[in-house]
């Protein structure tokens, strides 16, 4: 891979992570200023609120999926991932600033859920714009490996949010964590994105993008009309994000939440088992991509989904009784090997599926309706069943969700030789018969 296909990446990567160091430091710091926006009472229930307006966030996901898709295939790749950036700054400074309800009763949610439309309007092309925009810069053969970089720096994201809370809760009381410290880390990020923001002005475009002909010409580019010729396409992309959303934020998000209040560990084990599984799993994603590239992407989304189907429930059910350190950090880190067979080469396996003058919204708007239904609520899920006291009810919701999504994988084609520039082109007769070259049919 040469010296320019790696400036793309770090660029492409390095707001990436600060995208989803805002969008993750929500929920892991949601503990401590739950309480600071609705009226005391039920710990549980105003955790709930503050998750339900998490939620709120991926329902807006479709609509920056579908405008920020649009600005990626029609403006480019850069111009979709400079605006996401701003929107992501934008949203950090409103929550840092949001008046508590002792301040201005309501009000302060109010700026809460605006700043939660926000992100969830900029992480909506976020995904798609960086998953098409990874998958195009890479050399040949190595789509995977150079994809798997997504998922690297979400990861580094939210380990980045986990390292300071982690500092933070070592450093102040837990009373300066409720009352005012919980707003640090909103306070970085706005800082994080001014400075991806200055990247991003200068990166360079994709060459798939810059030498896909007629781009300016096509008035139906990046269009729903244009996306709905790939209706087999986006509805595959709901299907095998379904189980590998619900798993992700289950392990990452909310094991934190589930460590702390049904294990009975306390906040700073909880949020160390949290950050080392995630070290280790970011670590891992690469090498899953590159294996991809080997055996393709198949093998690696069903050995995903068996796993999820049938380790979730025994995995939570030792997780709630851990008790310690280390058991707790061996079955996390189990689960996340687990997950990596999705999360290393989804953005891939999506951009792969569609034609370059669609590519950013065939990848956006599915994604992203997958994630409003299923990787948005889950954490909202899990609390549900938690307070009707049948916290064990999640366990098979995920494995159920894991379970759909396997018989996607078992059925769907492999997409690992397949051209970018090719893709829903009628290729010549003789494509199938040279290396590296997959005819593809709309």
């Amino acid at each position: 891979m040469g010296r320019e296909q790696w400036k793309k990446i770090w660029v492409g990567s390095a707001g990436n992570m600060v995208e989803w160091f805002d969008w993750f430091v929500y929920a892991s710091f949601a503990v401590y200023f739950a309480d600071a926006f609705f009226p005391k009472g039920n710990d549980t229930a105003n955790l709930m609120n503050t998750m339900g307006i998490f939620a709120v966030g991926f329902f807006m996901r479709p609509v920056g999926g579908w405008l920020l898709g649009r600005i990626g295939d029609r403006k480019g790749r850069k111009a979709a991932l400079t605006l996401t950036v701003t929107l992501m700054s934008a949203s950090a400074v409103l929550i840092a600033i949001a008046p508590t309800y002792a301040v201005a009763g309501y009000g302060g949610v109010a700026v809460l859920l605006l700043a939660r439309m926000l992100q969830g309007l900029s992480v909506g092309g976020e995904y798609a714009a960086s998953a098409t925009y990874l998958t195009e810069a890479s050399a040949e053969g190595q789509r995977g490996f150079a994809s798997s970089f997504q998922y690297v720096s979400m990861t580094a994201g939210q380990l980045l949010g986990l390292g300071l809370q982690i500092v933070l809760q070592r450093t102040l009381s837990e009373d300066a964590l409720h009352s005012w410290a919980w707003r640090i880390p909103f306070i970085v990020g706005a800082l994080g994105a001014g400075i991806v923001f200055y990247l991003r002005r200068n990166m360079l475009e994709t060459e798939v993008y810059a030498h896909d002909e007629g781009a300016q010409a096509d008035p139906e580019r990046g269009t729903i009309k244009a996306l709905l010729a790939h209706k087999r396409e986006a509805f595959l992309v709901i299907a095998l994000t379904m189980g590998g959303t619900v798993a992700y934020y289950t392990y990452t998000t909310y094991l934190t939440k589930y460590l702390s209040q049904s294990a009975g560990m306390a906040k700073p084990t909880a949020s160390l088992v949290s950050f080392c599984a995630l070290f280790l799993f970011m670590c891992l994603q690469p090498f899953a991509g590159k294996l991809s590239d080997r055996i393709g992407r198949r093998p690696l989304l069903i050995t995903f989904a068996v796993g999820s189907t049938f380790l979730t429930v025994p995995i939570m059910m030792l997780l709630r009784h851990a008790g310690s350190f280390w058991p707790a950090l061996g079955l996390s880190l189990l689960a996340l090997v687990v997950v990596t067979g999705y999360t290393s080469i989804n953005a891939c396996v999506k951009a792969e599926l569609f034609p370059t003058g669609i590519r950013a919204l065939g990848v956006a708007l599915p994604y992203a309706i997958a994630n409003a239904l299923f990787g948005g609520t889950a954490e909202y899920v899990a609390l549900w069943f938690k307070n009707g006291g049948i916290e064990s009810g999640y366990y098979w919701y995920v494995a159920g969700c894991a379970a759909v999504s396997l018989i996607v994988y078992l059925t769907m084609r492999e997409t690992r030789t397949i051209d970018l520039h090719r893709v829903g082109a009628e290729a010549p007769a003789d494509a199938a018969r040279v290396p590296g070259r997959e005819p593809v049919a709309d």
